[in-house]
């Protein structure tokens, strides 16, 4: 099955660590990433989609950051 999700994080290293520790478990980058402004918050804020491709049946109840 093929395993998708979207990362967020605020514009900082974390996302960058959050990305890679994805990339390092075998997921892979999917389309562009993407940036916006939180007004409540007054920052930017990052996300990226990956794509993973496992054994299985997918099922609502499967934990994706599992995988």
């Amino acid at each position: 099955m093929k395993l998708y999700r979207f990362l967020s994080e605020d514009d900082t290293s974390a996302f960058c660590h959050k990305v890679t520790d994805a990339l390092n478990k075998g997921w892979e980058l999917y389309g562009s990433p993407t940036q916006t402004f939180d007004p409540v918050k007054g920052i930017m804020r990052c996300g990226q989609s990956v794509v993973k491709e496992v054994e299985g049946t997918y099922t609502p109840d499967t934990k994706l950051g599992e995988h």
